[in-house]
């Protein structure tokens, strides 16, 4: 288990937050010894949860062509046929993880390939599981062609505790399956549209591991 990069930032900002609010204790309150005991357990309790949002555990994913490997850890949200107008402009299964702030906000290419689109939309900070999140909150939208010419599109959608979206992508990049492509902060979505046909291998309520669990097997 190590810290990720996008959380560096965050946690330095955390220790100086603790530190103040200590020393402003200590030179207050020193006489108040229940005060500032509950300030120590406050500043632990958010240094911990700093420290386990931001944590980025060490992964071996298995590769495989036919695979679609989940792109994020979470809950399964939603499986369903929909219409995806930005890139692709067909009828697609999406899948959609929702992460909340207790889970690894990594993100992890669902298939290798080739990124042959990439674009990012600013926009609103609805709850990640309303309907109109995958088309309006701020969102970035890949694309990447497999080894057998298939396009698989996946997203980040920021939801309404999340503020920024981090991508490690750009169009012509070589994808491999399991690798980092973004992070998003405080909790948040990714949606995956596959070819309708597609097997699969979850259900809606199914918690699920990035890089780790097998979402679809897409037909060769």
């Amino acid at each position: 288990m190590t810290f990720h990069k996008e959380g560096y930032t965050s946690l330095a900002l955390c220790v100086l937050v603790i530190l103040l609010l200590n020393a402003f204790a200590h030179y207050y309150f020193y006489d108040k010894t229940w005060l500032i005991w509950s300030i120590y357990i406050l500043s632990f309790v958010l240094f911990v949860i700093i420290v386990q949002f931001f944590r980025s555990p060490r992964i071996v994913t298995t590769a495989h062509d036919d695979h679609v490997i989940c792109p994020a850890d979470g809950k399964v949200v939603v499986i369903e046929e929909a219409d995806e107008t930005e890139y692709l402009k067909d009828k697609r299964i999406q899948v959609s993880i929702f992460m909340s702030p207790v889970n690894v906000h990594v993100n992890r290419h669902p298939v290798s390939g080739v990124v042959k689109y990439f674009k990012y939309h600013p926009g609103k900070y609805l709850v990640a599981w309303h309907p109109k999140s995958s088309t309006e909150n701020e969102r970035t939208t890949v694309v990447v062609e497999t080894v057998a010419g298939i396009p698989v599109l996946f997203r980040q959608i920021a939801g309404a505790l999340a503020r920024r979206i981090v991508w490690y992508v750009k169009e012509g990049d070589v994808a491999n399956q399991g690798e980092q492509f973004g992070f998003i902060k405080f909790g948040s979505r990714v949606d995956v549209f596959l070819p309708v046909g597609t097997k699969i291998n979850v259900n809606l309520g199914d918690m699920v591991k990035g890089g780790i669990t097998v979402l679809a097997e897409l037909k060769s």
